[in-house]
């Protein structure tokens, strides 16, 4: 079964509310720090929430070592589990609120499609893709185009929340010896 670990109910206020991008970004951060303390997984945390009432919608941590799983990034389990919540493939589907997604780092080239087709309106970020590869992980084929794409389909992007305090969760996971599961050997 693909879900969060048990102590993040302890972190959220599950479907409350939350001011605006910096506090949305704290509560990320805070998910991506707990779980490199608790060691259930990678650097990384992310959630969905609605983007007129700021209500969350779904988090997400970084769940691929402690579920052997290689695309449970937290981006990639936050879009996942708002569409069951939500009972939709798509998270603009009508009826539904416009929502966003709320990532502690830049996604990788995987999150990054998973986004594109998630159906989110907006994402705001924390930590660049050069932050996490500083510290070792590969992110794949994402390129400034990438981001164009996704503006000219309508999703709005937002840089740099916090990103300093996202920074700080990355070197902390490699300062502790955490895997890092995306390295590949260069091509020769």
């Amino acid at each position: 079964m693909i879900d969060v670990p048990t102590w993040v109910d302890e972190v959220t206020r599950s479907g409350g509310s939350y001011r605006g991008d910096g506090e949305k970004m704290a509560l990320v951060i805070r998910l991506a720090r707990e779980n490199v303390a608790r060691r259930t997984g990678g650097p990384f945390g992310a959630a969905v929430f609605e983007l007129g009432s700021s209500r969350l919608v779904a988090v997400g941590v970084n769940s691929v070592t402690r579920l052997q799983n290689c695309v449970l990034h937290a981006e990639v389990m936050a879009i996942m589990l708002a569409q069951q919540r939500l009972r939709s493939f798509t998270l603009s589907a009508p009826g539904l609120p416009a929502l966003e997604l709320v990532t502690s780092c830049e996604p990788c080239a995987m999150c990054l499609g998973a986004t594109l087709y998630s159906g989110v309106s907006r994402v705001v970020m924390a930590a660049t893709r050069d932050d996490a590869m500083a510290v070792g992980f590969d992110e794949g084929p994402v390129f400034a185009e990438s981001y164009v794409y996704l503006a000219d389909r309508g999703v709005t992007i937002v840089r740099d929340v916090r990103r300093t305090e996202a920074v700080s969760v990355l070197e902390a996971y490699r300062d502790g010896g955490g895997p890092i599961y995306t390295a590949r050997p260069p091509v020769t």
